[in-house]
């Protein structure tokens, strides 16, 4: 497009060709950082569950007498990981529900850069600044 001064501007379907490019790479990016924390929460709950059964076992054994006092602090190193686990799963649970939230935000922003109609490739056409008619 050429205007009267000389100033040409890009094609609005390239800019939004550009942006869906841009935005696609973005979504494949925060997907690929939601399997690998999934991954990691996985794996923490394997070994959390594992820790947990033998603390248990432990402890029952220590109760019933056939294991020694003295592994009360082998006890304690399975709870203080066990706890560790614990903190460890919630923060992933939260990074997970932030990637989430960036994933569906970027859906948004997408929605809002492709326009479905004349009226909506006004809005978009229209200069900063310039209210609503």
């Amino acid at each position: 497009m050429a205007s009267i001064f000389g100033f040409r501007s890009r094609d609005p379907a390239r800019d939004r060709q550009t942006d869906g490019s841009r935005l696609d790479r973005l979504a494949k990016l925060f997907e690929q950082i939601a399997v690998e924390i999934e991954a990691e929460r996985a794996g923490l709950e394997n070994r959390y569950r594992t820790k947990a059964t033998n603390a248990a076992f432990l402890v029952e054994a220590m109760e019933n007498g056939s294991a020694s006092d003295r592994r009360s602090s082998e006890v304690s190193e399975l709870t203080k990981s066990i706890l560790n686990c614990e903190r460890r799963i919630a923060e992933l649970s939260r990074q997970n529900g932030m990637m989430k939230e960036l994933r569906h935000s970027l859906d948004k922003v997408f929605d809002e850069n492709a326009p479905s109609d004349s009226a909506s490739a006004a809005e978009f056409a229209r200069p900063a600044g310039a209210g609503r008619g």
